[in-house]
């Protein structure tokens, strides 16, 4: 029998990052920095896992402050291969205060690293670990882009082609529905007919103004309408869905499994778990299986250099998403795309390599 995976050491930082131009959605405004709240674990035998978490520029602080307070004692000593048993520890530890939002983005933090290093302790990149279907992962280019009009949409949406996606998604939810239209008409000529086209309004609208816009925007073949409204709001997803006439996405905001079984018997098309803020590669797993028994695919939100082992390892994976909150300058190896797919690495894990001297500059020291 293996000896237990003792955790002896946590440690967590939180960094405070530029991004590389400003970008603006409907319902957050303009974005110019966002942070990361990474965790590394040490095991009794010196084997490590990272994790991390990352907000659009708030909320940091406090994410670290709940990881060092309220979960490193629940941590430290137990077995690191015994992932559900913790992951239950912190959701009871952290219940009462959240049952979602800030406890949900430090356990998410947390369990990445327990999985990182369970798959290093075993010598196994992590989509093998989690399943192995595939080790690869169609992906499309996310922007972040409600600023730009028709023109510039289309000079982003070639150099994107030029990268090598095949997918594309754009920002909508302008005050006048007819900018959103001739963006979505530029970008779709610019794309041609057969190359998979999404939108997403960041929950912009009423149910009402969903529909209106959902049925404005069939003709450009939109393969799908994301987040159109609330994320609470399961009876208008589901008139959305239904009269609106194109496939709804969602999931981003949703933060348990009991949430996510609501937002599918609301008669969404993709289930879009966020493995940063939804309690981790644990919780994440769950909403995949979830999604598999309602017969349905699942997508993804942000840090895609850890959703592309996920989505490798499930037989019902959608598009990957490549956000534009990218940490490809402070790691070593980002994954490479050719074609519209991306590969997941062979390397105990999942991968990711920090640059630590190049993130330094930007670390948010706490009390």
């Amino acid at each position: 029998m293996n000896d237990p995976l003792r955790i002896a050491c946590v440690e967590t930082r939180h960094f405070l990052l530029p991004l590389s131009h400003p970008m603006t959605d409907a319902t957050h405004g303009v974005h110019t920095e966002f942070e990361v709240v990474a965790v590394r674990l040490e095991s009794e035998c010196g084997q490590s896992g990272i994790g991390y978490t990352y907000t659009i520029g708030r909320g940091g602080a406090a994410i670290r402050s709940l990881i060092q307070r309220d979960l490193q004692a629940l941590l430290l000593g137990a077995d690191a291969g015994r992932i559900e048993q913790i992951w239950e520890r912190m959701w009871r530890c952290l219940h009462y205060v959240g049952r979602g939002g800030l406890a949900a983005f430090a356990m998410s933090a947390v369990d990445i690293a327990l999985w990182d290093l369970l798959a290093r302790s075993q010598g196994q990149p992590l989509w093998k670990l989690l399943g192995g279907y595939a080790g690869e992962a169609q992906a499309y280019a996310g922007g972040i882009d409600l600023q730009l009009g028709p023109d510039e949409l289309v000079e982003q949406t070639r150099c994107n082609l030029a990268d090598g996606f095949r997918a594309i998604k754009i920002k909508v939810g302008r005050d006048k529905l007819s900018e959103d239209i001739a963006r979505l008409r530029a970008v779709r000529d610019c794309l041609g007919p057969d190359r998979p086209l999404m939108v997403d309004a960041n929950m912009r609208w009423t149910t009402e103004q969903a529909i209106r816009a959902a049925r404005s925007f069939r003709e450009f073949d939109v393969f799908w309408l994301e987040e159109p409204t609330i994320p609470d709001d399961y009876a208008g997803l589901s008139r959305i869905a239904r009269e609106g006439g194109l496939p709804i996405a969602a999931g981003e905001n949703l933060r348990t499994i009991y949430e996510f079984r609501h937002t599918l018997e609301a008669g969404i098309a993709f289930a879009e778990p966020d493995v940063s803020n939804i309690g981790g590669i644990t919780n994440w797993m769950r909403v995949a299986r979830l999604a598999y028994a309602h017969n349905l695919p699942v997508t993804s939100h942000g840090v895609h250099e850890l959703h592309l082992h996920l989505l490798a390892a499930i037989p019902n994976a959608s598009f990957l998403e490549v956000h534009s909150f990218g940490l490809e300058r402070f790691i070593k190896n980002p994954p490479l795309l050719h074609d519209g797919l991306m590969r997941a690495g062979a390397e105990p894990g999942h991968g990711v390599q920090f640059e630590w001297d190049k993130l330094r500059e930007f670390e948010v020291k706490g009390d």
